[in-house]
């Protein structure tokens, strides 16, 4: 049975999850004296998941999916008696085991009895028979998300949003603070390049949460993939977030989303250098740093000289050397640079990565090259950052060509925010 808004509403006042006063979530402060911020997780349970109560409900989540003390929603659904009817894993799997581009596959949670589908790659109508198939009537979305377009979580909520609206059922977004902030950045995506490391025209650094951008997909997307959810989306919003806050200064407790991505730090700097997985060079997997460091063998001290000459704001560069245990260059000596985020809210991403392909180019011509794939243009969103790189462009000329864009997608994602 589909579920719609006002039924929803009495049932648990799930738009506006406001505790009631003095309230364990409310009242906790972080250790820097401040507020902490409460995920739509917490709010929820902090009221028994009486919201859900009397659903079938399916949850779409993974190790992310935890209360401020670390217990996972599933395993706290079944303890309030709120027992999902399934759940399903996104890229790396439910419980988080898998690699880059894997998953676990369909099993029984060992913990709680309940069936997982494995949901990575798969159509919005294989999704929907799967919805189908387990009698979900609320499919609940909870995974962090790091603000990048080819972090691949979003598009798993898109899928399972195209899906729910196919079925009748209700999606719903607990919603999760966006790690880098709320600024937009970096170039749009053109449709031509759609695959499943983006496959909407959204800009690369998107700054919104998965709550946000639920509501802009439901807008903006979903009436041509099937019709727009309406009523039938409903978001648990966040409380105490600001758009300019970042993961350390939210008082939660990090939980890595994949296996490359350990830290906040790595998330702040990822939006930028995943882009040199459209490279040869080593973006740092098989290190205990992915992302913040990148190299490859025969790179040496000119370009973290070059680097720092150029002053980049709110980043420093150390020459680094390392040896990859898995990934590119796995078991091989590679130099380059490790980065490290000195004052987030005046370091940009995506024009660190820019400045730091255009020097790797210039710097090391023996040693630079695209992967032959040209993956670069699925990750950049076009075939635009490899041809300006390749003609000689500079940093500002390649950064400031799609300034129109950035602006319009700003512009256009405004009424759909949810926090100043």
């Amino acid at each position: 049975m589909a579920l719609n808004r006002r039924h929803f509403l009495a049932a648990g006042a799930l738009a506006t999850p406001a505790l009631a006063a003095g309230s364990q979530v409310s009242a906790t402060a972080d250790e820097h004296g401040g507020r902490r911020v409460a995920t739509g997780a917490d709010l929820l349970a902090a009221r028994g998941w009486r919201a859900l109560a009397g659903r079938s409900v399916g949850v779409l989540s993974n190790p992310t999916g935890v209360l401020h003390g670390g217990e996972h929603i599933v395993d706290s659904l079944v303890a309030a008696g709120v027992r999902p009817v399934a759940a399903f894993g996104p890229e790396h799997g439910f419980r988080g085991s898998a690699q880059a581009g894997g998953s676990e596959g369909d099993y029984t949670d060992p913990r709680t009895g309940i069936p997982v589908y494995d949901a990575y790659g798969i159509s919005a109508d294989k999704l929907a028979g799967m919805l189908t198939k387990a009698g979900v009537d609320t499919l609940v979305f909870d995974i962090a998300d790091v603000g990048a377009r080819f972090y691949t979580y979003i598009w798993s909520m898109y899928t399972g949003m195209v899906a729910a609206s196919r079925t009748g059922a209700s999606f719903v977004v607990l919603d999760r603070p966006n790690p880098v902030g709320g600024a937009a950045a970096g170039p749009m995506l053109d449709p031509a390049f759609a695959s499943g490391v983006g496959r909407k025209p959204i800009v690369q650094q998107h700054g919104m949460t998965v709550g946000e951008l639920a509501r802009y997909f439901d807008a903006e997307f979903l009436p041509a993939d099937g019709g727009s959810l309406g009523d039938q989306l409903e978001i648990v919003r966040l409380r105490h977030w600001r758009r300019d806050t970042v993961f350390a200064d939210t008082g939660l407790y990090w939980v890595p989303p994949s296996p490359n991505m350990p830290t906040p730090d790595t998330a702040l700097v990822y939006p930028g250098t995943c882009l040199f997985e459209g490279t040869v060079l080593s973006e740092g997997r098989g290190t205990t740093r992915p992302f913040e460091t990148i190299g490859a063998p025969g790179i040496d001290w000119r370009w973290r000289e070059e680097l720092t000459g150029l002053g980049l704001s709110g980043v420093d560069f150390r020459e680094n050397y390392y040896v990859p245990t898995f990934g590119k260059f796995a078991g091989k000596t590679c130099g380059g640079v490790q980065l490290t985020v000195t004052d987030p809210a005046a370091f940009d991403a995506i024009h660190t990565a820019v400045a730091m392909i255009v020097t790797a180019r210039r710097l090391h011509p023996d040693v630079f090259a695209w992967r032959p794939d040209n993956f670069i243009d699925k990750l950049s969103g076009s075939t635009r950052l490899r041809t300006m790189v390749d003609a000689g462009a500079g940093v500002d000329e390649i950064v400031g060509s799609w300034r129109d864009e950035l602006a319009e997608f700003t512009s256009r994602r405004r009424k759909h925010l949810l926090y100043r």
